[in-house]
């Protein structure tokens, strides 16, 4: 059986990365709101027990993410977080289906550690061979299929992923708990499903999906990669800016 793969301790994690963790976390639980000062590089260097330099390096990568802004002479401040202005909002296919009045339901299909291609392997930013996590799940709006969900996790990030009972919860909501959001690219297209997707959808033959292939970015590196399918005649994507 293999052995479980567990998170670093905190002495391994370089303490400009804890700042930018506890940073992250203090905004996405909702302790510091969008336009909020946060603590001066003097309080926080005090309170990570480090130089200003490293407090100073964590504050100017968060401020390259877009995640907060520094006003010269002012302090930093919490940034509009922009990945919420995107076409497609980062947002738990469950609250979308509530939000319409209607009952969402999972169904797990898979769930497993895989080792990750080439392709996996560019698409994470890695560079050596390593155990992914991989998870299918189809979502369902009043018991009719909408989503398939096909979606690898870097166990850097979320090492119980493999322990969550994903009946009960969707993988998105999981991981914005346990891995604060720095950012997300995203692309939809026009594909045809292969046939075992199709059939997890119930589509006919020669019905084409919508598909959003996601990733997204936490503690300074890729966390997921994503595919949702969707029955094109089921399902649209909107948005407004």
């Amino acid at each position: 059986m293999p052995s479980p793969i567990r998170a670093p301790s905190p002495a391994a994690v370089p303490a400009f990365q804890r700042i930018k963790d506890y940073v992250l976390q203090q905004i996405h639980s909702g302790t510091w709101q969008e336009g909020d000062a946060i603590p001066s590089e003097a309080a926080l260097a005090r309170q990570f027990e480090v130089a200003r330099m490293t407090v100073n390096r964590a504050l100017r990568e968060l401020s390259d993410e877009q995640t907060l802004t520094r006003v010269q002479g002012s302090g930093t401040f919490v940034a509009q977080q922009k990945y919420q202005s995107t076409l497609v909002q980062l947002r738990n296919i469950a609250d979308e289906i509530a939000a319409r009045g209607h009952r969402h339901r999972g169904e797990l299909q898979k769930l497993e550690r895989c080792r990750a291609d080439a392709a996996l392997l560019r698409q994470f930013e890695l560079s050596t061979a390593q155990t992914l996590f991989h998870s299918v799940v189809v979502h369902f709006e009043n018991d009719v299929p909408i989503q398939v969900e096909d979606r690898y996790v870097n166990p850097a990030v979320a090492p119980d992923y493999l322990t969550q009972d994903f009946a009960s919860q969707t993988p998105n909501a999981y991981l914005t708990r346990v891995a604060p959001l720095q950012g997300v690219q995203f692309a939809i297209e026009a594909s045809m499903p292969a046939a075992d997707v199709a059939e997890l959808l119930h589509m006919e033959t020669g019905e084409p999906c919508l598909v959003l292939r996601r990733a997204t970015r936490s503690q300074g590196q890729v966390a997921s990669v994503s595919a949702l399918w969707h029955p094109a005649s089921r399902y649209k994507f909107t948005g407004s800016f």
